[in-house]
């Protein structure tokens, strides 16, 4: 019997920094919460953009913000994971110097960080993610906790950030392609996967009783830890071969229809 359903938010569940849920999900949620199946969203996203996308069903939804760094449900941190300050300072350096068609943001337990002075990222990081955010001078001159250090590219970065980026520093710390445009940087011991894997341990949750839905490569381990992990229609292909079953599109509800098909299967099957 399904007991939690775990997905990733852009791409999967919705189009790219899209801020609203679609209402058939939001119903589904509320459903499935009355069946005691517990709901999780999975996203390289902060804790407060997700908050607001899911804000009408805010106290049935556990959340896995920053890739994995931060774990909360009802009110209260499962788990906050940080990233070594002299990692985030070095990758920080890093990024300002790509030149001015990069930007990039820090990501802290208290909100978002960030240097810009371009007018359209930062719209698109209020009112595309509705993230919670301060503009300084130095994002290093913040005494807080850098749980993520995320770098964007408008149209695609894939080639800079896994011929590059993501290789210099392999081993130190984790770094993905998440999104088309983002590259992510966490503490080498995060993954979506391994905060999949935290839920199901403090709820007592088993990965056979466990779906997962995905579109890329920083999804992969959520796969690894559902046994009933489905791969959306635009996913990349690493992420297909990932997973066990593909489903539609976001762009044709592709989580909503499968979670509602099986769930309701499923029930009609345990009561019978």
């Amino acid at each position: 019997m399904i007991k939690l359903i775990a997905t990733d938010i852009d791409g999967t569940l919705i189009e790219e920094s899209t801020p609203d849920l679609y209402p058939e999900i939001v119903q589904e949620i509320g459903r499935l919460t009355r069946r005691g199946i517990l709901f999780c969203a999975a996203s390289g996203r902060q804790l407060f953009s997700l908050k607001s996308v899911f804000r009408d069903v805010a106290e049935e939804t556990c959340y896995i913000a920053e890739n994995g760094a931060h774990i909360h449900y009802r009110g209260r941190d499962l788990s906050v994971t940080a990233m070594k300050r002299e990692d985030a300072e070095e990758i920080v350096r890093r990024l300002r110097g790509l030149g001015e068609e990069y930007e990039f943001i820090v990501s802290t337990p208290e909100g978002s960080l960030m240097e810009t002075k371009n007018r359209r990222f930062v719209d698109m990081i209020r009112d595309g993610y509705r993230n919670r955010f301060r503009l300084v001078e130095d994002v290093l001159a913040e005494a807080l906790p850098i749980l993520k250090v995320a770098v964007y590219h408008p149209g695609s970065i894939r080639a800079l950030g896994e011929e590059k980026l993501i290789p210099a520093w392999a081993g130190r710390v984790q770094a993905c392609v998440a999104g088309e445009e983002w590259v992510d940087f966490m503490a080498l011991e995060v993954d979506k996967g391994r905060a999949l894997e935290k839920v199901q341990e403090i709820f007592g949750i088993l990965p056979e009783e466990t779906m997962a839905f995905g579109d890329n490569t920083n999804d992969i381990g959520l796969m690894k830890a559902a046994n009933y992990s489905y791969a959306v229609e635009n996913a990349r292909p690493e992420v297909k071969r990932a997973a066990r079953f593909c489903c539609p599109s976001y762009r044709e509800k592709g989580v909503y229809t499968t979670i509602h098909k099986i769930c309701k299967d499923e029930c009609r099957f345990h009561e019978a």
